[in-house]
C-alpha cells in the first residue's frame, strides 16, 4: 500500500509530531508504515490485556466510532482491549498507530501479528522509542504508554484494574494536559477499579455509544450527528438550570430520567453551546442561552 515506510522522526527536524513536542523525554521515534497518520487527528484508545467480555465490546465500540469520525486509533497493540479497539477501527476501514515496546520492525505480541502488519503496510504505522530490532524489555513499557499518551489530544481507557500500565497511560495524559475519558464498570469488578477512579478523579464518563461520538465532536471538531432522541427535553433541562446550576442526578431526579441516560443528552447540549459544565459538575445555561431567554421574554425570539 502506498504510504508504507521505514522512517525516523527526531526532536526538532521536519515531521516530529507536533504534540509529542510537550513530551521531553521523547527524542526520536522509530516507525515503519505512513509517517502521516502520526500528524493526523489521533485518540489513544488503552484497556486490560486480561480484558471481560465488557472491556472487549467497549473496546470495539470506540475503535468503530473514532473510525467513522475520521480519527485514527493508536494503542500498544497488545492482547485484549488495545487489540480489539486497532482490530475494530481497521474493520471500520479506518487506521491505526501501535505503540510497540520493542523496536518497530519487531511484533509482539505475537497475536497481534495481523493488526502490526496491517499499520505496516500504510494504513497507520507502527512506532516505538526502541532502536531496530531491540527485543521487548519490561523497562520499554512505560516508555512505550507515554507515547501512546502524548500521540493524541484524547485517551480513552475501556476497562482498567489498578494498578495497570493502563492506569499509568491514563495518568500521563492527563499530566500531559490532554483530555481522559473512562467506560464506567461494575464497582464490584476489580478489572473496573481503575477506570472508576479515573472517573472520580474528573475524567469524563462515556455512558454508550452516543456520549463517545458527542466527546469525540466536542474535542476534534469532527462532524456529528446526534440521534433525535437525545434532543428531548430540552426545554424543561434548561428551564431547570435556568434558575440554578443543577448536577446530572438532580436533573435527571427532576425528570424521572435515569442518570446514565441523561450523560448523553447533557453532553450533547454542552457540544451545542446551549450548557456549560461547571469547575463542580454542575450544568448551567452557557452565556448565549442566557441571552436567548432574555430575548424571548422581551418578545424579540
Amino acid at each position: 500500500m502506498s504510504g508504507a515506510e521505514r522512517f525516523e522522526l527526531v526532536r526538532g527536524e521536519p515531521g516530529f509530531p507536533k504534540l509529542v513536542e510537550g513530551c521531553r523525554s521523547i527524542e526520536r521515534i522509530y516507525g515503519i508504515g505512513d509517517r502521516k497518520a502520526l500528524g493526523r487527528p489521533c485518540i489513544s484508545i488503552v484497556g486490560a490485556r486480561r480484558a471481560t467480555p465488557y472491556g472487549l465490546s467497549a473496546a470495539k465500540m470506540a475503535g468503530e466510532v473514532a473510525a467513522g469520525l475520521g480519527i485514527t486509533v493508536v494503542s500498544g497493540g497488545a492482547r485484549g482491549c488495545d487489540y480489539a479497539a486497532g482490530r475494530a477501527a481497521l474493520d471500520a476501514g479506518g487506521t491505526t498507530i501501535v505503540c510497540a515496546g520493542c523496536g518497530a520492525d519487531m511484533t509482539y505480541p505475537k497475536s497481534s501479528r495481523d493488526l502490526f502488519d496491517e499499520a505496516r503496510s500504510g494504513r497507520g504505522a507502527v512506532v516505538a522509542l526502541e532502536g531496530w530490532g531491540a527485543p521487548p524489555r519490561r523497562y520499554c513499557f512505560p516508555r512505550r504508554n507515554e507515547l501512546i499518551a502524548a500521540l493524541s489530544v484524547s485517551t480513552l481507557v475501556v476497562e482498567a484494574g489498578m494498578p495497570s500500565g493502563t492506569f499509568s497511560t491514563a495518568t500521563t495524559a492527563a499530566e500531559l494536559g490532554r483530555n481522559v475519558y473512562a467506560v464506567p464498570g461494575s464497582i464490584f469488578s476489580p478489572a473496573s477499579r481503575g477506570a472508576n477512579h479515573l472517573i472520580e478523579s474528573g475524567a469524563a464518563i462515556i455512558a454508550d455509544e452516543v456520549s463517545l461520538q458527542v466527546r469525540i465532536s466536542m474535542d476534534y471538531g469532527s462532524l456529528l450527528l446526534v440521534p433525535e432522541e437525545a434532543d428531548e427535553d430540552t426545554d424543561e433541562v434548561i428551564a431547570m438550570v435556568m434558575a440554578s446550576p443543577l448536577t446530572t442526578d438532580q436533573i435527571a431526579r427532576a425528570l424521572g430520567r435515569d442518570p446514565v441516560a441523561m450523560l448523553p443528552v447533557l453532553a450533547n447540549y454542552e457540544a451545542s453551546g446551549r450548557l456549560v459544565r461547571l469547575a463542580d459538575g454542575r450544568y448551567s445555561p452557557s452565556e448565549a442561552e442566557l441571552l436567548r431567554g432574555f430575548d424571548r421574554s422581551q418578545g424579540r425570539a
